[in-house]
């Protein structure tokens, strides 16, 4: 075999490598409740914040967290982590995905989070429908 043709097929073979390690490394939407019994798995989990609970950030103490409560689309309720500052309209928020990992304790460690917020078009819609 030539010198080329065994570098190719070495090539070919990490980057069939790296795509299966990929797709493996990939996560996925699930409930809090599949994420608890994966602790350390990374999940999309999709649901609210609990209102009923307090937002905690001190960024005086650590401005990259952000505590706070939510509650998945089942009714599971849990303490999230979030690492990064308080996210603006997060009271306002309709619909949360965060992007983590559950532990032993009952936490949520999120990395990232995604919104709905309610649109500034409804709010517009209605003004108008009312007038």
């Amino acid at each position: 075999m030539k010198r080329s043709h065994i570098i190719a097929l070495v090539i070919i073979a990490v980057a069939i490598a790296a795509l299966i390690s990929s797709l493996s490394d990939s996560s996925s939407y699930a409930s809090l409740t599949e994420a608890f019994e994966q602790p350390g798995r990374e999940f999309h989990v999709v649901g609210t914040l609990d209102r009923s609970e307090p937002i905690v950030y001190e960024p005086s103490v650590n401005a990259s967290l952000t505590k706070f409560a939510m509650v998945d689309l089942n009714g599971r309720k849990c303490n999230v982590n979030l690492a990064m500052a308080k996210p603006n309209d997060l009271e306002r928020s309709e619909r949360l995905v965060l992007i983590g990992e559950a532990d032993a304790n009952g936490e949520f460690h999120a990395k990232d989070m995604l919104m709905k917020c309610p649109s500034k078009y409804n709010e517009e819609h209605q003004v108008t429908a009312g007038l």
